[in-house]
């Protein structure tokens, strides 16, 4: 026999008295304190996509550097070449910092090799819907999107 004969032992090997807990439970709530803080993060992500189309026959440059690309909202009057189109899509709700926006407009013209970007069209628009409710009593909900689509240009030297 062991040192102590009126101590049980559970199945760990350890003795009943020092594997039982006092009543707080303190297993469970670091994981849900850690789910809640996860679900938390990704419902806050605001989201930036950004898709480049390069014009058939227009001219290729070596990239530039993306913090020397200008942003327009209107076309400049001095003699340009036309790249391609860049377009980004952002989320609503939450809504990415302008900045982001205007960064990753940026690096994708800084990769046709443009000087700068005219903004054609920034608009929050429906980009998608979904079905709710029960079938006697269903309603439809648009998801909304800011969508901004800029040419890419580079000057005539």
């Amino acid at each position: 026999m062991g040192p102590r004969s009126d101590c049980r032992t559970a199945a760990s090997g350890y003795p009943r008295q020092a594997v039982k807990s006092r009543g707080v439970k303190t297993r469970g709530a670091p994981v849900w304190l850690l789910l809640l803080a996860v679900a938390v993060l990704l419902a806050a992500c605001a989201t930036v996509d950004v898709s480049t189309t390069q014009y058939v026959g227009a001219p290729r440059f070596q990239p530039t550097q993306p913090n020397a690309v200008q942003i327009l909202r209107t076309e400049p009057t001095m003699p340009h070449d036309r790249l391609g189109e860049i377009m980004v899509d952002a989320s609503v709700d939450p809504a990415p910092p302008i900045t982001e926006i205007e960064q990753k407009l940026c690096a994708a013209a800084a990769k046709l090799g443009a000087d700068a970007v005219v903004v054609v069209y920034d608009r929050v628009q429906p980009t998608a819907a979904y079905v709710s409710g029960p079938w006697w009593g269903r309603s439809i909900e648009t998801i909304s999107g800011r969508k901004v689509v800029g040419v890419a240009i580079r000057y005539k030297r």
